[in-house]
């Protein structure tokens, strides 16, 4: 027999409370990366830099490794995360490349920081940190990075701040071969700061859950 979700009052508000976590963490990150990283060229780790990599030493566009990336870690967050987790990420994804579009039409809001590294990197940072934190905390991810760092966090029982610094240094470290490592020291710290942003996030919600 078929088994329905009882759709009561308290599960209303719950869902309709995650996806507003959702969608805000996805409206944030959107606005840092193209305000900031776009505008100022700081490196990704995680899937973005690989895609990166791979288009410098094998020339595949990142429009074909991306995808792929993508869906193998979303496959492996559905293994070990559990269906919901599939509905959560695609709101956040489909969130993300909605508000992304928006701001290309609008333009750039905040000032040109390419000639200060550092400074864009720290801002950088708090946006691909506060943004990405309210999405995982909301049990979603916004692109093949959460899925990943999330699938770290449940296997190796790791904190998902260092979920995330792990995958981002490995591949920072690998765009050595190709980068100069002035810019692989400003994207560390945009690595840095925003996985310890993500992981307080994250934890917070979870330590709140839990008492409730």
């Amino acid at each position: 027999m078929k088994r329905f979700v009882r759709w009561d009052a308290p599960t209303v508000r719950r869902e309709a409370g995650r996806t507003a976590m959702l969608l805000c963490g996805a409206a944030i990150l959107s606005f840092g990366l193209f305000n900031v990283h776009s505008q100022s060229r700081i490196t990704e780790g995680g899937v973005l830099g690989m895609t990166l990599l791979l288009q410098h030493w094998f020339g595949i566009t990142p429009a074909i490794s991306e995808a792929v990336l993508d869906v193998i870690c979303y496959l492996l967050g559905i293994k070990y995360l559990g269906r919901s987790f599939l509905r959560c990420a695609l709101t956040a994804t489909g969130g993300f490349a909605c508000f992304y579009a928006l701001h290309e039409r609008v333009g750039y809001v905040l000032p040109y920081m390419g000639d200060r590294p550092l400074l864009a990197a720290v801002v950088g940072a708090l946006f691909v940190g506060v943004g990405v934190g309210l999405v995982v905390r909301a049990g979603g991810a916004s692109g093949g990075d959460d899925a990943l760092a999330l699938v770290i966090t449940k296997v190796t029982g790791w904190p998902v701040s260092r979920a995330y610094l792990f995958t981002d240094v490995v591949v920072l470290a690998l765009s050595l071969s190709y980068i100069p490592v002035k810019n692989i020291a400003c994207s560390l710290v945009t690595v840095t700061l925003s996985s310890f942003i993500i992981g307080k996030i994250h934890t917070a919600g979870r330590k709140k859950t839990e008492s409730a």
